[in-house]
């Protein structure tokens, strides 16, 4: 690539439709965040049961899950770019109702729809912003990308709680709201490449996006599932595992794990598009695990927070990894069940992780669970590098074939 062309990219990576999607996208996260301490405590306000607590959570996953694997179909009837707004639109209206609801099951039901939008607004969001990125410089997009993500999940709760103890749980829910609809603003004005399709092609499309899950996405998307069980441990029980311990700075944990996911992503998807997944998901993994076992063995406040910079540092170079790994395994017009996949084994890891990790934590200690976590890790390494000696000897077979007859 010549030194203009190279300019070129780089100036194309910051487009304004790129920066709008970004932002709109960390709105969403934010909003979601934010509902995510204090949802829970109307619930039971209102008389909920810690069991009908926890099928609000579940039912939200469900239905994120399960509307995922049509966003591929729905995408070839129509322009993804309104899609993401109904998503967003679904999402915004949903979180104003929740205040609206009189008794629980009211709720499962407006939780349900909630579900239904955020599956649909992130899937979209994320096969969106891949559009605007050239694919050379992908993997320093979309860790761009994700920097809104992190930093909502570490503010977000923050401001959820704020909000309802200065207010009332009505203004956690129309602030939310609120966020929603200016992403929903900021949503209109990103822009679409025109796509070029003929009656042959889209009967094509609609026949592959019937898929609960993609194939060739499987071992990354494997990869996010465990990587989500450890992720699962460090959101639904750090806060409960501080207590325990006695340490005070839990705003800051999460605030230094958005700070470290942010500076790794400035150098990790340079990484990626240059050298490939190898680089950067093995070592991150071990910074990971490295955070994991601070955190065990923390005694004091400033080892609390040195876990978290290890943790977000590995994390947050990761997570987009596997996601452009993910997109660059298919076609354009296949990201949405590329990415529907990733985003459904990643929550399938945080939920089934927060609940495997419940119940270790009442089994034995708070602290247990990141043995767990580390378990998980290594899992992933194993799996990894399983996987890297497999390519390799069928390169070397390819190689060696092809020398065969050509003598």
């Amino acid at each position: 690539m010549s030194s203009f062309s190279q300019q070129a990219s780089k100036a194309n990576l910051w487009s304004s439709s790129f920066v709008f999607v970004m932002l709109a996208n960390a709105l969403l996260f934010l909003s979601f965040e934010m509902l995510l301490p204090t949802l829970p405590l109307f619930v039971s306000s209102i008389g909920g049961e810690a069991t009908q607590i926890g099928l609000v959570t579940g039912i939200f996953m469900f239905s994120a899950i399960l509307i995922r694997p049509f966003a591929g179909v729905l995408a070839t009837r129509i322009d993804k770019k309104y899609l993401l707004l109904i998503g967003v639109a679904i999402c915004a209206l949903s979180t104003g109702a929740y205040y609206l609801s009189s008794g629980v099951w009211p709720i499962l039901l407006v939780r349900m729809i909630h579900g239904i939008g955020f599956g649909l607004a992130t899937t979209y969001f994320t096969t969106i912003a891949a559009e605007n990125i050239p694919k050379e410089r992908r993997g320093e997009g979309m860790g761009y990308f994700g920097v809104g993500e992190t930093v909502a999940i570490s503010v977000g709760p923050l401001i959820g709680v704020s909000l309802l103890q200065a207010y009332h749980f009505t203004s956690v829910f129309m602030s939310g709201m609120a966020i929603l609809l200016l992403g929903l603003l900021l949503a209109v004005f990103i822009s679409r490449k025109p796509r070029i399709t003929n009656e042959s092609s889209l009967k094509k499309d609609v026949a592959i996006s019937f898929k609960l899950i993609e194939k060739r996405v499987l071992f990354p998307s494997l990869l996010i599932l465990m990587t989500g069980i450890s992720a699962g441990g460090i959101l639904s029980f750090s806060a409960l595992y501080a207590i325990e311990k006695g340490f005070q700075n839990v705003a800051w944990f999460f605030f230094i794990i958005a700070a470290s996911s942010f500076l790794v992503r400035l150098i990790s998807g340079k990484m990626f598009d240059k050298m490939g997944p190898g680089p950067v998901l093995i070592p991150s993994a071990f910074i990971t695990i490295g955070g994991l076992i601070v955190l065990i063995v923390a005694q004091n406040e400033l080892q609390f927070i040195l876990a978290g910079f290890l943790y977000g540092f590995g994390f947050g170079a990761i997570f987009p990894a596997l996601q452009t790994w993910c997109l660059n395994s298919v076609e354009e017009h296949e990201h949405e069940n590329a990415i529907a996949s990733f985003f459904n084994f990643f929550d399938l890891g945080i939920g089934g992780g927060s609940l495997l990790l419940g119940v270790v934590a009442g089994a034995f200690s708070y602290q247990a669970i990141y043995f767990v976590a580390i378990g998980a890790y290594v899992l992933y390494l194993l799996l990894y590098l399983g996987y890297s000696v497999r390519r390799m000897r069928i390169m070397k077979n390819s190689v060696r074939n092809k020398n065969k007859y050509s003598a």
